[in-house]
Formats: structure tokens, C-alpha cells, sequence
């Protein structure tokens, strides 16, 4: 039955990819399913709870690994630098789910909107907090408000969305030392990057041309 509920939504995010949310119905998700509609509604109450549960997916995935970040690892910068690096990875990891979030989060009903709202709200108040808890412990400069340097972190990885290719030139992981490495250079004390040096990149392929 588990394999099932997957493959209504490997169907579905296909189909929703293709058609759009409102022209894809629940026969077709059906028929592509090779299920029946009993076997569709044991496992989700309408299409519209599917979208939802499409969409949570990949929220509650990298709000799960940030929260594990948090409470295991034991500096600041050791915690942005898995908070980042596990956020980059969910573009590859659920993206599928994340093109459908693009295309069809507008059409997510209240009920299943404010959940979502809550989940994304808790992540970006986690890296607030990171950064504040980095600043005040002398790891981080001072000078940056959090609530800004957070948004501009959110921004930044989340753009990969636009240009993420899986058979592209780098992989997911390289493009996450990348990313980590950008931050941690913009948000490390000037001066200071030495005493870090083991988090910063380190990586061969970024020199092959040279």
C-alpha cells in the first residue's frame, strides 16, 4: 500500500508538471497510476491534499535536517555550514516536488496553506537564530543584521531552482561547497578566515582549468 501512495505521486508530479494542477483530474492520476479511484482515496482525501502533501515533502525534509543541525552539531559555523549545505541538497534530492511548488503553490487551499506557511516560517527563523547565536559568541560579524543576512541566504540557494540541472557540469554536492563556502567568507569576521580555514572549499575541480 506504501508503494502505491508513492506511485501516485511520482504519477502526479508529472502530471502536474505537464498539464498544470487544474488540468490534470483524479482519472488520469488514476488511470496513470494503474490504481483505482478506492485505491487513490485511501490515501489521500482529495487532489487537492495531495498537493499539499507534495509540497510538504521537501519543507518538512529541510526543516527537519536544520533542526538536527541545531541541536547536534556545536558552533555556529559548523551549524550554517550543515544548515546550507542540507538546503542546497534538497534541490536535487525533491526536485520534482519543488518545480510543482513553483508552478502550483498558488492553488493550495487555506488548510493546507497555513501548515506549509508554518514550516518555512520555523526554517527561516532557524538560520535568524543561527546567525544571532554566531554573532553574540564572537563567530560571526556584528555588524550584519540577522533578519537581512538570513532573507539574503534564503534567496540566494533558493534561486538554484532556476538554474539546477542534475546532468549539468557540477554536482549537487560541489555546488553546496560552493554555497557554503560563499557564506561562511561573507559572514566570518574579517581577518578571522584563517582560524576557519578547515570549513572553507577545498575543491579540486574548481582549479582543473588552471
Amino acid at each position: 500500500m506504501a508503494d502505491l501512495r508513492s506511485t501516485i505521486i511520482e504519477v502526479s508530479l508529472d502530471l502536474f508538471d505537464k498539464f498544470g494542477f487544474h488540468g490534470v483530474t483524479v482519472n488520469q492520476i488514476v488511470l496513470a497510476s494503474n490504481t483505482s479511484k478506492g485505491g487513490f482515496y485511501h490515501h489521500f482525501h482529495s487532489k487537492d491534499e495531495l498537493l499539499f502533501v507534495i509540497h510538504d515533502a521537501f519543507i518538512t525534509y529541510v526543516l527537519q535536517e536544520a533542526k538536527a543541525a541545531d541541536r547536534t552539531q556545536g558552533s555556529p559555523v559548523k551549524k550554517i555550514q550543515s544548515i546550507i549545505r542540507a538546503f542546497v541538497q534538497v534541490f536535487d534530492l525533491y526536485k520534482p516536488h519543488i518545480s510543482v511548488f513553483y508552478q502550483e503553490s498558488n492553488y493550495l487551499k487555506p488548510e493546507y496553506e497555513e501548515p506549509i506557511k508554518r514550516k518555512r516560517d520555523e526554517f527561516k527563523q532557524l538560520i535568524f537564530a543561527v546567525i544571532t547565536e554566531g554573532q553574540e559568541s564572537g563567530h560571526f560579524r556584528k555588524e550584519l543584521p540577522p533578519e537581512i543576512t538570513g532573507m539574503a541566504i534564503l534567496g540566494m540557494v533558493n534561486w538554484i531552482y532556476k538554474w539546477y540541472k542534475q546532468d549539468g557540469t557540477y554536482s549537487i554536492n560541489e555546488i553546496a561547497d560552493v554555497f557554503v563556502d560563499l557564506i561562511l567568507h561573507s559572514l566570518l569576521p574579517v581577518g578571522e578566515e584563517k582560524d576557519y580555514h578547515q570549513h572553507l572549499l577545498h575543491v579540486p575541480f574548481f582549479y582543473e582549468s588552471e
